[in-house]
């Protein structure tokens, strides 16, 4: 008796794995975002250069225009004493610019269609808000380091150890991320650049002067003391004040750190709020 041959099977084999294409990491993903972003600031440094020269050309109005009044009416002796005073506010001052132009980068990247197209792709959403916000704050560090070296040459000085100046370049990181976010959420709210400078505006010039970036709280009117002393860039400004130049920081430490822990967690879920919004559109 012969064997039968055996009969080869004609059905479709079955599919035991799934060959869907994996989308690269959430890190890596946020790191090209990061580059993107730190290409555009090189190639078009308008808004960097801005960045840079206005807490300079504060320092130096207030400095050399205003220094010999303001000292004399806090009690000091000259000029040089009030830089001392100044430069905390003004490095402040600075990180706070640091809004406009990542709220009118985003609004730019929100309405022109790039962010649609990154929709497209196998990418994590979150880290298009990620990459823009970590290189506006390397942009806003950098541009606050130049910002020191300018204060050293003009007459400012320090008595702070290693120590204090590391927590002041953290107190200065802290505000910037929890700036940065808030600015990456307000330039997904308008439509227009012009528009999102209006908006970025009280937190990059209005809050600063509202403060005691220029002068003691106790020279202010009641009404206007009790508001500046409560709002997060005094508090900000007086624990860098106080790290820099050995003064008192009191309430003002954890009311600082309090502030920004607040705007870092708002101002992250507000945006990731209004990214996966418009993704459902």
């Amino acid at each position: 008796m012969s064997a039968s041959a055996p009969t080869a099977s004609t059905g479709t084999p079955a599919v035991t794995r799934s060959h869907r294409p994996v989308p690269p990491s959430s890190l890596r993903n946020s790191l090209t975002m990061l580059r993107r972003n730190l290409k555009h600031a090189r190639r078009y440094p308008a808004m960097t250069i801005s960045l840079v020269s206005m807490p300079i050309a504060m320092l130096l109005l207030f400095n050399y225009v205003f220094g010999g009044t303001m000292s004399a009416g806090m009690g000091g002796g000259g000029a040089h004493d009030y830089i001392d005073y100044l430069v905390p506010g003004i490095l402040l001052m600075g990180v706070g610019g640091g809004v406009l132009p990542t709220t009118v980068g985003v609004c730019i990247d929100m309405t022109e269609g790039i962010v649609a197209r990154f929709r497209t792709m196998p990418i994590n959403g979150s880290s298009v808000l990620t990459g823009r916000a970590v290189g506006a704050v390397i942009q806003t560090l950098a541009s606050t380091v130049l910002v020191v070296g300018v204060a050293f040459l003009v007459g400012f000085r320090s008595g702070a150890e290693p120590v204090e100046w590391a927590a002041a370049a953290g107190l200065l990181a802290l505000m910037c991320l929890a700036l940065t976010w808030l600015a990456v959420a307000l330039g997904q709210l308008v439509k227009a650049p012009e528009a999102a400078s209006s908006v970025a505006l009280p937190f990059s010039f209005l809050l600063p002067f509202l403060s005691s970036a220029f002068v003691p709280l106790d020279s202010m009117p009641d009404w206007l003391r009790h508001f500046a002393e409560w709002q997060p860039y005094t508090a900000f400004i007086e624990t860098l004040r106080g790290l820099l130049l050995g003064d008192e920081i009191g309430k003002f430490g954890p009311l600082a750190v309090g502030w920004g822990v607040a705007i870092v967690i708002v101002g992250f879920l507000w945006s990731r709020s209004l990214f996966n919004r418009g993704a459902t559109r």
